[in-house]
């Protein structure tokens, strides 16, 4: 028992130490002050996991095909904000993509730099509603392990980057992400309008390499700053690395799975792919008419010919 006093004890005094060290120029943004509503949020998402599902059993799926329409174009436009301004006040800052910094002053593009890191950091905790669609549609095979750790841990990480380093090297791979999901919100977003604009949209698979690629720049990248000896937290590097590491595992699993090893057993693709496509992102289950046909099964018997047709409008 006095091992844990003394852990808890010591565990204490270093975010104590740590705060004196910490951005002071975001401290009284909003989420900013103390982890706490951070983890509060992240917790509630992960009771949500649980109880959610368990409150649809026996209740009609929502369709919300408006709603991940407006969602979807809406984080088209945050996403498309986030990297606008990371860009622009990097530029206007002289950043360098190979090494740089932290400036903590209040200079107006050092300060416009941290505010879009702060915004990038929200769309992460917005994202939740991302799993939020997929339970209130009944999509539960679509809440694969990758998409829970993508969505849990960028929330919660992030919040420890906006409050020791908003800035500096951080910029370059949360702008990089930005523009990334610009080009998948706009996919599942043009996808939620249905099988007439779904059949154009040829290029679901390319995301997924995008994105694979992404963390392979990132960890690039980190490698080149350590190798430079950048005056940058080493200890946030490292950890930048491994994290990277295992979305490349993750991703690189998920694409194998879904775009490789499927093609080869005909008979089964379509309830295979029904179980993968959507594990990176929530919104994908409005770009997937034929998401969820495995737990639609049961409920399409209960309802009748109109749940029939329901399915059919989907599909």
């Amino acid at each position: 028992m006095d091992i844990i006093k003394h852990i808890i004890n010591d565990t204490v005094e270093f975010y104590k130490w740590s705060l004196t060290i910490a951005d002071k120029r975001v401290e009284k943004w909003p989420l900013m002050d103390s982890p706490l509503p951070t983890l509060a949020i992240s917790s509630t998402y992960l009771l949500f996991l649980w109880l959610g599902p368990k409150y649809m059993q026996g209740r009609e799926p929502f369709q919300l095909r408006k709603t991940l329409i407006i969602y979807n174009f809406s984080m088209v436009i945050l996403n498309f904000f986030i990297f606008k301004e990371l860009f622009l006040a990097a530029r206007a800052a002289n950043y360098s993509y190979i090494c740089q910094p932290v400036d903590y002053s209040d200079d107006p593009n050092e300060v416009r730099v941290a505010a879009a890191l702060w915004w990038y950091f929200i769309s992460k905790g917005v994202e939740y509603l991302d799993t939020v669609f997929f339970i209130l549609r009944k999509k539960f095979n679509q809440i694969s392990f990758l998409h829970v750790y993508h969505h849990c841990t960028m929330f919660t990480l992030w919040w420890i980057g906006i409050k020791w380093v908003a800035g500096g090297q951080s910029f370059f791979g949360a702008h990089m992400n930005a523009a990334i999901h610009v080009l998948m919100y706009l996919y599942y977003g043009l996808a939620a309008f249905g099988p007439k604009i779904q059949k154009y949209l040829w290029w679901k698979k390319y995301l997924t390499i995008i994105q694979m690629i992404q963390f392979h720049v990132t960890i690039g990248h980190t490698a080149l700053s350590l190798y430079s000896d950048c005056p940058f937290p080493k200890w946030m590097h490292w950890c930048l690395i491994g994290y990277a590491l295992t979305f490349i595992i993750l991703f690189g699993n998920f694409y194998y799975q879904t775009y490789r090893r499927q093609p080869r057993r005909e008979t089964a693709a379509k309830p295979g792919k029904a179980l993968h496509n959507g594990a990176s992102n929530g919104a994908l289950t409005s770009s997937n008419g034929n998401a969820g046909k495995m737990d639609e099964k049961p409920a399409a018997s209960e309802t009748g010919r109109r749940k029939r047709k329901g399915r059919a409008k989907r599909e």
